[in-house]
């Protein structure tokens, strides 16, 4: 493996959303505005081990995550927390490779700079900050963003979603995303990952061992209460599911070979039903009678 961990573990990061508080999404009794509920948030996540957010974040597409980013950026300085940006890829064909160059040039200029706010509390590695993309269309020239952001007086190292496609030269690293595997969605959750992560650690560690190894982990996933639902579910098994996907990857790499980054997929996507802020999902004792998540450990 080439780029390993600083420490002797990965780092835990949490995908964050950053959108709750306006309308168009589901209530959760907070707005990601606020300032001291992200704050009291990354107090949570460093009980259960998480340093750090990757936001996703959509451009000037969505002001009110741009507005949230701002204020989670600033809360994670002064909390001595990570942040990071997760970019969405808009889904357009013409011009889409010159949107992902505009928004992160963009994200760049207001974040990055020795003047941003809080820039003190992005994500590097090796002195470089991270940024994952979540790729939408596959109509964006990598190859020319790379390019772009190589001018940077920072380059970043730039992560992708699931394994290399047909340009990995362009990409850094790479990360997992929820999955059930090949044999897709059971109705009761019961397929939950497991041959989807090993896939991924295998080819990571067999033909991309010069990438950077991002691992993942998701504590359950239930879409049900999302607007464009497809009923899809992925079981806690008491817990069992995320606690069996944080430790697979060392199955496929040696000992002394730590990959640089857990990433928990999510903090707070409610409306996917793959939350950790309300706790890491348990059964009450004796109530193993299905594969549902049954209690949360509440995170005080």
């Amino acid at each position: 493996m080439k780029h390993k961990a600083t420490g002797n573990a990965p780092q835990m990061l949490a995908v964050y959303e950053a959108w709750f508080g306006q309308p168009k999404h589901i209530s959760v009794g907070y707005s990601t505005n606020n300032a001291q509920t992200v704050r009291t948030q990354m107090r949570k996540a460093k009980a259960i081990g998480i340093t750090g957010f990757v936001v996703d974040w959509y451009g000037n597409r969505e002001p009110f995550i741009d507005q949230s980013y701002a204020v989670i950026q600033k809360a994670a300085a002064k909390e001595k927390f990570s942040v990071a940006l997760m970019y969405e890829e808009a889904d357009i064909d013409e011009g889409a490779t010159d949107q992902v160059i505009a928004d992160l040039t963009s994200f760049h200029d207001n974040y990055l700079l020795p003047n941003s706010p809080g820039h003190e509390a992005y994500l590097t590695y090796k002195g470089r900050p991270v940024i994952f993309v979540f790729p939408k269309g596959n109509h964006t020239d990598w190859a020319q963003v790379r390019t772009a952001v190589n001018k940077w007086s920072s380059p970043p190292w730039l992560m992708q979603e699931n394994l290399p496609g047909p340009h990995p030269e362009a990409f850094d690293g790479f990360y997992p995303w929820v999955n059930p595997g090949p044999d897709g969605w059971a109705a009761d959750g019961s397929h939950w990952g497991d041959r989807y992560l090993r896939d991924f650690y295998k080819n990571m560690a067999e033909k991309y061992s010069d990438k950077i190894v991002v691992g993942g982990a998701w504590p359950q996933f239930d879409d049900s209460r999302a607007a464009w639902s497809l009923n899809r579910r992925i079981s806690a098994r008491c817990g069992q599911t995320y606690r069996d996907a944080l430790e697979l990857w060392k199955e496929y790499f040696p000992a002394g070979q730590v990959i640089p980054f857990m990433l928990v997929q999510t903090w707070n996507d409610y409306e996917e039903g793959s939350q950790i802020e309300t706790g890491i999902p348990s059964c009450t004792q004796g109530s193993g009678k299905n594969l549902s998540s049954g209690q949360s450990t509440t995170i005080q």
